[in-house]
């Protein structure tokens, strides 16, 4: 193992201008240390998920996946160097040019080859503030072209879409972001259409580009073609916006479940998908204290070799169903994600699952797809016992 794992605090970072500042991490540490600990040093890694409560090693055994993706890749695209305990019980270090296979395996790979037990992130210079708004939409197309046009752009740094199907969504905006007094105008707007639509954007920004942070950000909005009137407004710390959610497992709040639903959905079919799901399943629901995200990524941000799976589109994208509710109530939302699964399936739109579960092996092969040999090939050679994960269902040791 490397010095890192003889070090207490398990995060350490390295590295020098010229040539580029990583931190070496354990893979038990969750995202939110590592955030405290880089922007000590005014460095922080580019690509986050929405929650930070997450292990490093179980972040990148799945992707990573979040509002800078489409401009940085996934969090498996930041990595430099791994530390891995394979299903041999072997320990290996692994990068693109050391022991690659094993390297490209591992990351999105579900835990079927190895135990992450150090990475290498890449960081870059931290941001002090970020300039922060929520646009509405009434119109699913409006919506998503103004979505694919930012996403095609190097100007924001980080771009997300959620729908709106309860209007105390926007209430509780209230507490952080200012904005003018439509909220009665937004209640009688998502009565009318059932479901609204909206683009979460940022900015960052520093003292240097502090005096044009706001004309770079009216340059941007004239592009977009949201509801007019419609934007709320928030200036922030880079901090306190990565941690804009909180610990959701708090020991001091109520105990809960999240049976959450993530899909990649191919841009062709994203039309059938609001016809058939958003606009159609979504008003039905009555989880006002719930998150539902919808937002674009570019493939040409992820690396094919990779074991993660997504679809063949050049653009194609995520839908994360963050449900909440009280332990013995998780099955309502469960039906819920299977009425989803179940009209896609019956209309032919070819999504694939992030954070994966199927219920046979079948259903994992036609997952993986054209991976699927490489996958069990790489089964083969890190953990032919079936060690690792045997959980999930993907491998029969017989």
């Amino acid at each position: 193992m490397t010095a890192l794992n003889k070090s207490r605090s398990r995060i350490r970072v390295s590295g020098k201008e010229s040539s580029g500042f990583y931190a070496d991490v354990g893979g038990e540490q969750l995202w939110i240390d590592v955030l405290r600990a880089t922007l000590k040093g005014g460095l922080a890694p580019v690509s986050w998920t929405n929650y930070l409560y997450l292990s490093v090693g179980g972040t990148l055994s799945n992707a990573g996946v979040g509002g800078q993706t489409f401009q940085r890749g996934p969090q498996i695209n930041n990595v430099l160097e791994l530390d891995v305990i394979t299903g041999k019980g072997e320990s290996m270090t692994c990068s693109r040019e050391r022991n690659p296979e094993l390297f490209f395996a591992v990351l999105g790979g579900l835990g079927q080859f190895g135990i992450i037990t150090r990475a290498r992130i890449i960081l870059d210079k931290a941001p002090t503030r970020v300039k922060w708004v929520r646009l509405i939409y009434s119109n699913f197309s409006i919506f998503t072209r103004d979505q694919e046009h930012l996403i095609s752009s190097t100007s924001p740094n980080y771009v997300q879409g959620f729908l709106i199907i309860d209007e105390n969504t926007t209430n509780q905006w209230r507490s952080s972001f200012s904005s003018p007094s439509r909220q009665s105008d937004i209640a009688a707007l998502l009565k009318k259409q059932g479901i609204l639509y909206s683009i979460e954007l940022v900015k960052y920004y520093d003292n240097q580009t502090a005096s044009t942070i706001d004309k770079d950000f009216e340059t941007l909005l004239k592009e977009l073609n949201f509801n007019p009137g419609f934007i709320f407004s928030a200036d922030t710390s880079l901090f306190n916006f990565l941690d804009r959610t909180g610990d959701l497992d708090s020991p001091t709040g109520p105990p809960e479940s999240h049976p959450w639903l993530n899909l990649f959905i191919p841009k062709s079919r994203i039309s059938d998908f609001n016809a058939g799901v958003l606009a159609t399943l979504f008003p039905k629901l009555n989880e006002p204290s719930a998150v539902f995200l919808f937002y674009p990524l570019n493939r040409n941000k992820w690396d094919d070799r990779m074991s993660a799976v997504i679809p063949e589109e050049d653009v194609f994208y995520t839908l994360e169903l963050l449900h909440s509710s009280p332990p013995n109530a998780y099955q309502i939302y469960d039906q819920f994600n299977s009425q989803i699964l179940g009209f896609c399936k019956r209309a032919g739109i070819k999504v694939k699952q992030y954070l994966p579960n199927y219920k046979s092996q079948g259903d994992w092969i036609q997952h993986f797809g054209p991976k699927w040999p490489t996958f069990r090939q790489r089964k083969a050679t890190f953990d032919p016992k079936f060690i690792l994960s045997p959980g999930q269902g993907i491998f029969n040791s017989a």
